[in-house]
């Protein structure tokens, strides 16, 4: 990953935290080819010279940024899903409630870190990396909260990993729907779908648990049920 040139952490208004700021703001609304290192500059009200003094090229800007948004953004998101309830069940489909908040906000343009891994075709570029990584300590938050719906609920280890999964593209989902359409209520038509996802869960665990106790007692029964084979016919010669 591109990182800024080798200089102390910047102090709270500093050159390098409005640089990072006007970046982010100016990306996030307008996206990274639109947006020239002058447009940053002037908007940071730095001088073009504290850019070059921070940061090794325009790429290492944007990467920085979209960091920096990350730390936020998930912590974030972690705050309001944890208020959303006690149980593990109320916090997943709380999170769509979280995302309806952000989707009603005057600067919503979706998620930055699918906006950016859209303009960079290369895997490897140092913003795609801060793209995955962002959504890979997305799925990582997700994946706590599936693991104690699965303690909560009694589902095996396995399916709580895939449920992760699924999660992930529901909230995703939402938010591209919600960038698109303009409609805020993308985030409840996703939490509907969420919720019926999580009764197909309990329900199939339930079914599963039926099944292995009716399978058991059946077994059961055949073992101590006593033989109806007519006795043999055959005589001794």
């Amino acid at each position: 990953m591109a990182n800024d040139t080798q200089t102390e952490p910047a102090a709270p208004g500093s050159a390098r935290d409005r640089l990072l700021e006007a970046a982010e703001a100016l990306i996030y609304a307008g996206g990274i080819h639109a947006t020239g290192v002058d447009a940053i500059v002037k908007q940071s009200g730095t001088a073009r010279k504290s850019f070059y003094t921070h940061f090794e090229s325009k790429d290492a800007l944007v990467a920085a940024a979209l960091e920096r948004r990350d730390e936020r953004w998930m912590n974030w998101f972690i705050a309001g899903t944890q208020q959303r309830g006690k149980t593990a069940r109320k916090r997943l489909l709380g999170m769509f409630d979280v995302l309806r908040e952000w989707f009603e906000s005057a600067d919503f343009h979706g998620c930055a870190f699918l906006n950016a891994a859209g303009e960079i075709a290369s895997a490897d570029d140092p913003i795609r990396i801060v793209a995955r990584k962002h959504k890979e300590r997305l799925l990582d938050f997700v994946r706590t909260q599936c693991d104690e719906f699965a303690a909560e609920s009694g589902m095996e280890e396995r399916r709580a990993a895939r449920l992760s999964r699924q999660w992930l593209v529901l909230l995703d989902g939402a938010i591209a729907v919600a960038l698109v359409s303009g409609e805020s209520n993308a985030a409840l038509d996703a939490q509907t779908v969420a919720r019926t996802v999580l009764e197909a869960e309990s329900a199939s665990e339930a079914d599963a648990s039926t099944g292995c106790a009716t399978s058991e007692s059946s077994s059961k029964n055949k073992a101590s049920k006593p033989s109806k084979r007519p006795p043999s016919r055959r005589t001794a010669t």
